[in-house]
């Protein structure tokens, strides 16, 4: 994992910062992955950082703003590990951080690619 794992509230913080950065901007996108972690991958050193094969594994969550190959240095990348017993607890609150942010974000405009397809159609 090339990031530094964030505590949760560092995560929300941080992820509460891409979806203001992006209100004010007519293009950009916030790319949210999760991914469970398997035995083979490294996690963060820590007390429960023990992975058994008889206990049910922790989540990794990122946050990313997708910025393009050529302009990484306005690139923010940001993960935090959730152990199984905080999943419900932290969901709630990634609901909720995620609704705040989305209300105010632009949808897509996707007529051009519907005329296209339409025009495409038609010529068929």
């Amino acid at each position: 994992m090339g990031t530094k794992q964030l505590t949760h509230d560092e995560f929300f913080k941080r992820l509460g910062e891409l979806f203001d950065h992006r209100k004010g901007s007519d293009h950009g996108a916030i790319y949210l992955t999760q991914s469970r972690l398997t035995h083979g991958q490294d996690i963060p050193s820590g007390p429960d950082s023990d992975l058994q094969p008889d206990k049910p594994l922790p989540v990794v969550v990122h946050a990313s703003n997708g910025k393009s190959k050529r302009d990484r240095s306005d690139k923010v990348k940001a993960s935090t590990v959730v152990q199984p017993d905080e999943l419900e607890a932290f969901y709630v609150r990634y609901a909720e951080v995620c609704k705040l942010g989305m209300t105010a974000l632009k949808p897509r405009d996707r007529s051009k690619k519907k005329a296209k397809a339409k025009k495409k159609k038609a010529t068929a």
